[in-house]
């Protein structure tokens, strides 16, 4: 089977060499976003909330120029520099998804490319 890349003009560009997403059979790997604007490819400024939302948004973007849609995400990762805005993302992470949600795992780490604050990955079922 073939791998196809996927790529999102409403998605920031990737920053090194990697695809936005690839997608084999009915499934597609995106690769992690963090809160980058797509149209001036910086950081958007404010805090924790504005980040996460950046960062689903991005992930729509490429989940729809795969064919499909956030809610189709069966795994979601998600890299966060500080673990005590856990329930501030979640938060944010109810906004966009509803039961049945995601497979998910949150994991605490030094740091994150371009000194952001959150940064997520997921697996998406066509």
């Amino acid at each position: 089977m073939t791998r196809n890349v996927i790529k999102s003009p409403d998605a920031p560009e990737a920053i090194g060499p990697y695809s936005q997403a690839v997608r084999h059979g009915n499934t597609v790997w995106l690769s992690g976003q963090i809160p980058l604007d797509p149209e001036t490819m910086t950081v958007v400024s404010g805090g924790i909330d504005e980040q996460a939302h950046r960062v689903f948004r991005n992930l729509h973007a490429v989940c729809e120029a795969a064919g499909g849609a956030l809610d189709g995400i069966l795994k979601l990762n998600i890299y966060m520099t500080n673990l005590g805005d856990f329930a501030r993302v979640n938060k944010v992470m109810a906004e966009y998804f509803s039961e049945p949600f995601p497979a998910r795992a949150t994991v605490g780490v030094a740091a994150l490319p371009l000194g952001v604050e959150v940064e997520m990955e997921a697996v998406l079922g066509l």
